[in-house]
């Protein structure tokens, strides 16, 4: 499997390869640098997250089903401890619940705009 492109590889490929790059750096080293980096970035392939709807989905899959089990697990405790006394419910099944509400919140809550 071919590792992914990093921008840093991909720019001093542009600088060496593009005739007359390097002296326009020289001649505007910061104007030029923003501009090639933009570009660069702009030009990146979409990270594998982004283009695998598949893995997502699996991933979102197994923690909708861990946060069922947890929350399942925790009535099914409940329900058949005896009357009057507290239900022994264990505090890793509340934890893997907790994460994996968590994790799904991450995962489908919209991105911060800038």
């Amino acid at each position: 499997m071919s590792e992914p492109p990093r921008s840093a590889d991909i720019l001093v490929n542009q600088l060496l390869n593009t005739p007359g790059l390097l002296e326009q750096v020289k001649a505007n080293p910061e104007g030029t640098l923003r501009k090639l980096a933009e570009q660069v970035t702009r030009d990146l392939p979409p990270p594998a997250f982004v283009t695998d709807r598949w893995t997502y989905r699996i991933v979102v899959l197994a923690l909708g089903i861990v946060c069922v089990s947890a929350i399942g697990g925790a009535i099914y405790l409940s329900a058949i401890a005896s009357p009057g006394s507290p239900p022994n419910i264990p505090d890793v099944l509340t934890a893997l619940g907790a994460a994996a509400i968590g994790a799904l919140a991450g995962l489908l809550a919209p991105a911060p705009s800038k």
